[in-house]
């Protein structure tokens, strides 16, 4: 292999996930297809759609020529209607069509990754023209991929892989961007702190400190008189934080402590996925 190893990690959890993708829509009835997933506006179809768009991306692939029809009321950003792309050009493809251009782009892409000589630090293209390094890229596919998993396997009702090595890379993006929620977007008290305490197949107790500027810090020590506290499931924090689900369609799975404006700022700002 000539992947950088700090690359490898990323690459596994790709790998991990798009094989999964695909094992779960392989033996689906077109009427399958059209369920719809926890991503707003997206059917299974959908999701694997904008799976292959990504990694067709991620080779190198040009984008499609297509116009987008206008009555896609799900798709309010320019972001959105980059990512609506590659969907809306595979929205009527049969079932045949969908696993066999997903095969094959992860073949395309496993050849790719086996023939990858770049360093992480290398610039590439991202969405809407943005520039990022080569491991903040594989970074977030891997992330988004398994989070893709997880929306098919709510959809068609199979859960599994909450601890597979995409889930690890996607609990250190989703605490990565919980000091924002908490001192930015919730306004938490200046030299305050709050405490999430997550169970389930993944597991960690992490600490928000913001400072008196209001700078906001992800710490692993636990805090004593925190502003807030909550506990919940690995899974409903997943699904909260990837705008999946309301506060309100889990609060019996969600136990908050604390000033009860700022732990509804929170949960009304837990979402961090655009």
């Amino acid at each position: 292999m000539s992947l950088h190893p700090t690359l490898q990690p990323y690459a596994d959890a790709w790998t991990h996930s798009i094989e999964a993708i695909s094992e779960l829509v392989q033996p689906l009835v077109e009427a399958d297809w059209n369920r719809r997933t926890p991503c707003p506006g997206w059917s299974v179809r959908d999701i694997v759609s904008h799976v292959i768009g990504l990694d067709c991306e991620m080779y190198g692939d040009p984008r499609p020529i297509h116009t987008l029809p206008r009555d896609l009321f799900h798709v309010t950003n320019d972001l959105q209607r980059y990512m609506e792309m590659q969907v809306d050009v595979r929205r009527h493809h049969t079932a045949p069509e969908m696993t066999s251009e997903l095969e094959y782009t992860v073949i395309r892409r496993n050849r790719q990754l086996r023939n990858e000589t770049r360093q992480p630090h290398t610039t590439v293209r991202g969405p809407l023209g943005t520039e990022l390094t080569l491991e903040e890229s594989m970074r977030l596919h891997a992330f988004n991929v398994w989070v893709h998993e997880q929306d098919l396997r709510t959809a068609l009702g199979r859960p599994g892989n909450l601890d597979s090595p995409g889930a690890h890379i996607a609990r250190d993006a989703l605490l990565a961007e919980l000091p924002a929620v908490v001192a930015e977007k919730a306004d938490a008290p200046r030299s305050s702190a709050v405490v999430f305490d997550v169970h389930g197949p993944i597991e960690f107790l992490r600490t928000i400190r913001v400072d008196i500027q209001g700078r906001g810090t992800l710490e692993t020590a636990p805090a004593l008189g925190p502003a807030a506290a909550f506990t919940l499931d690995w899974e409903t924090f997943v699904r909260l934080a990837c705008g999946r689900v309301t506060a309100d369609a889990v609060a019996d799975r969600v136990k908050a402590e604390g000033e009860p404006e700022l732990t509804a700022a929170i949960l009304r700002n837990f979402a961090i996925t655009k």
